[in-house]
């Protein structure tokens, strides 16, 4: 890696929010920092200030591209959890640290997953139905029919991460067996009853009455939910999926959702985002849909925030150590 001059000061620092929809720069106007900043839409918009930035706060407004006028970038905090958009090589070669928001949601996701556990225990999403319908659903003879206790219910959570950790804590918090696995067992592991590591997944499977997927979309995750895993699951439970929609076989799941292999699910992001308007998932009664909002709060803006500001602190003094440093 080339030597880089120092970081700029505070008084020099120019930094740009780059998001379609978040308004970053109105929070950050709140924290009275005193620091230059704007914020950009589109593109466009980020095209015409990159070459003057030198910290872009972005997640998916990224593109490679950007590097070619990017000459004065020194740091790039991502808004999101993920990274993968990024070239960490070319970074690297061009003296650009790179951070990542992981955590930031963890309150966010941890409590959208047991919302939708609740949800579909509880029947609210069919409550709703009947609301809209004006249908007063009378008692239930067919016990199997009724509305459920969580208290005894068994949690599979695959990935036992910042975020599966919590839902861990919120399920114990309801009197649930928790089973979980995780690829490193040298630690974090106490928030669940059972944690194993991968192979284990068939008999977490054969086990939960609700699984909760948290890991991250990679080779080995991908489609981790196929045919032959919703095969091991009981047909009265839930399959919750707050991770990624490549973590899922949307094809196999359909199958076991109409076929009755599982009861229900509860979805907040699909293998094409947002979701298309001939999917099947969207008439399906069993089936709880949310446009990949798990993670998006009132305090999501704020969090990043802390976490960039903190870096900030950490780059102006020459530390090498960032919050979840990536480059």
């Amino acid at each position: 890696m080339p030597i880089q001059p120092p970081f700029p000061s505070r008084r020099e620092l120019k930094i740009c929010f780059a998001h379609v929809a978040y308004p970053m720069d109105q929070v950050f106007l709140k924290r009275g920092s005193g620091l230059t900043f704007c914020q950009v839409r589109n593109p466009e918009e980020l095209d015409k200030v990159i070459e003057d930035t030198n910290v872009l706060v972005v997640s998916g407004l990224w593109s490679n591209h950007l590097l070619e006028s990017a000459s004065e970038l020194r740091f790039i905090q991502s808004i999101g959890a993920g990274y993968d958009q990024f070239p960490l090589d070319k970074l690297r070669e061009n003296g650009i640290r790179l951070a990542s928001a992981s955590g930031v949601n963890r309150n966010a996701v941890s409590e959208h997953a047991i919302a939708m556990i609740l949800a579909l225990s509880r029947h609210i999403h069919t409550g709703r139905d009947n609301q809209t319908a004006h249908f007063w659903r009378g008692m239930i003879s067919d016990i199997s029919l009724r509305e459920d206790e969580l208290s005894g219910k068994t949690l599979g959570i695959i990935g036992l991460g910042s975020i599966g950790s919590r839902v861990a804590k919120l399920a114990k918090a309801f009197d649930m067996q928790v089973l979980a696995t995780k690829r490193d067992l040298s630690n974090g592991t106490n928030m669940a009853d059972e944690v194993y590591s991968p192979d284990f997944l068939p008999t977490l499977l054969e086990r939960s009455d609700f699984v909760v997927l948290n890991c991250p979309l990679t080779t080995d995750t991908q489609n981790i939910i196929n045919k032959e895993s919703l095969n091991l699951m009981k047909s009265s439970s839930y399959l919750i999926n707050v991770a990624r929609g490549g973590c899922v076989n949307e094809n196999d799941l359909i199958h076991a959702l109409n076929n009755g292999d599982i009861a229900g699910a509860g979805l907040d992001h699909f293998w094409d985002d947002p979701l298309p308007n001939n999917s099947p998932f969207w008439d399906m009664g069993n089936v709880i849909i949310t446009p990949h909002t798990a993670g998006e709060t009132r305090l999501y803006e704020e969090n990043v925030i802390d976490i960039m500001l903190e870096n900030l602190n950490r780059l102006c003094e020459g530390k090498e150590t960032l919050i979840n440093q990536i480059v």
